[in-house]
């Protein structure tokens, strides 16, 4: 069977993070987001795989190149005009004569989840959807079903009539391009796929599958903390590198050949050291911690749920927790950044000019690349710092700060 995986977005929602990097890429549990929905594809077999690439699509086939690498057989489509989720998976027609898988490249995927739904596919012959259920179902396609078939998909209805979402997962025949070409605009002005599936359930053609493992759609920024925390969880420990004596490495941690943890450092897993880091002497790294390529954390720093992308540099006197750092940032000595409200109710995130509940009790900073903080700069829970920004000595942020500002 082959796959198709849908990564043509903007990723808006996910700035600052994604200004300069396609959400695919973005580092979770030590690689980019996008090969951990390749490998759970080829853990069941499944080794051809179309990529529908947009949004600076260049770096993506850059960096999977033919997927060789992986042991798969990657190719992609390019979908210039974004359009609606029926559009998108249209576009594969020409390619995809038989059953396929079609994952959305913005979910975190298990291996049980996707074996449980093609094991359905192999009994019903039909198509088939991943169905989850979620506290707020009003955000996303509500499903109706009976007998595990379903009914009717509501797109994000006001009163739900159900906890079950559409998980972004399928299983699609051919026929599914059939009731695409039939679809019709929706009132949003995409061609929407619940649209055509509804089409498909008054024949009796589509089975839910419900998903068992936990479950996650990487929306917002802070998504991607719980992310890499459920595929950290399971993480295996590999000690690569090197390990100066004196250091001290508990539990599951990955530290990658070419990377260096000095006398003193303390690192308690899961936690994931990536070639070319330069750790310690004498820091702290608290659990589900990521650090990327070539990553600086130098002494008497505490790092802690945090993921902190290639090139960026903690490297004296610093506390960073729950926070999501960009590429190449510098943190000078003493910047701190706080992850927890006085009050110690949920931190509110300022997105798009509205203040977002996160969801979250512990949420640090969201930075995006390039960005330098003097020293003894003080960063509040919560705050949005986009690239290319300078927080200046000892000066306090929060809220949200836009591109190329300076706070002083």
């Amino acid at each position: 069977m082959k796959a198709l995986i849908l990564a043509a977005g903007e990723g808006t929602r996910l700035r600052p993070l994604t200004s300069n990097i396609p959400k695919p890429l973005l580092l979770v549990a030590g690689r980019p987001f996008l090969s951990h929905v390749l490998d759970a594809l080829s853990s069941q077999g499944i080794k051809d795989v179309s990529i529908l690439v947009g949004w600076k699509a260049n770096k993506i086939k850059e960096h999977y190149g033919d997927g060789s690498s992986m042991g798969l057989r990657i190719t992609y489509l390019e979908q210039k005009e974004r359009m609606g989720t029926a559009h998108a998976i249209g576009m594969a027609e020409s390619v995809m004569d038989e059953p396929f898988v079609c994952v959305n490249g913005d979910v975190v995927l298990f291996e049980p989840d996707l074996k449980g739904v093609l094991d359905r596919f192999e009994e019903t012959q039909c198509t088939v959807m991943g169905a989850v259920q979620v506290p707020d179902p009003q955000r996303f396609g509500v499903i109706e079903e009976r007998d595990g078939m379903l009914l009717k998909i509501h797109e994000k209805p006001e009163v739900p009539p159900t906890d079950l979402i559409n998980a972004g997962l399928f299983v699609f025949t051919p026929e599914i391009f059939g009731g695409i070409r039939n679809t019709g605009i929706s009132k949003r002005g995409e061609y929407e796929i619940t649209d055509t599936l509804n089409v498909l359930a008054e024949k009796g053609r589509v089975a839910v599958q419900p998903l068992r493992e936990k479950w996650i759609d990487v929306g917002m920024p802070w998504d991607l903390l719980r992310a890499n925390e459920m595929i950290m969880s399971r993480l295996v420990r590999r000690i690569d590198g090197t390990v100066e004596e004196g250091a001290t490495v508990k539990g599951a941690v990955v530290v990658e050949a070419g990377a260096l943890v000095r006398s003193g450092s303390y690192i308690e897993g899961p936690a994931y050291i990536s070639s070319g880091c330069d750790i310690g002497p004498n820091c702290y790294i608290r659990p589900s911690t990521c650090l990327g390529p070539r990553v600086r954390v130098g002494a008497s720093v505490e790092v802690k749920n945090s993921i902190v992308m290639s090139g960026s540099h903690i490297p004296h006197h610093n506390y960073v927790g729950d926070s999501l750092i960009g590429e190449r940032c510098n943190l000078g000595a003493g910047t701190k950044i706080a992850n927890l409200r006085f009050d110690d109710r949920n931190v509110k995130v300022v997105h798009k000019g509205e203040m977002v509940d996160s969801g979250r009790r512990k949420l640090g900073a969201v930075m995006g690349d390039d960005v330098k903080t003097g020293i003894n700069a003080m960063i509040d829970a919560g705050t949005v710092i986009f690239e290319g920004s300078v927080i200046g000595p000892g000066a306090s942020a929060r809220g949200s700060i836009g591109p190329g500002s300076k706070v002083l």
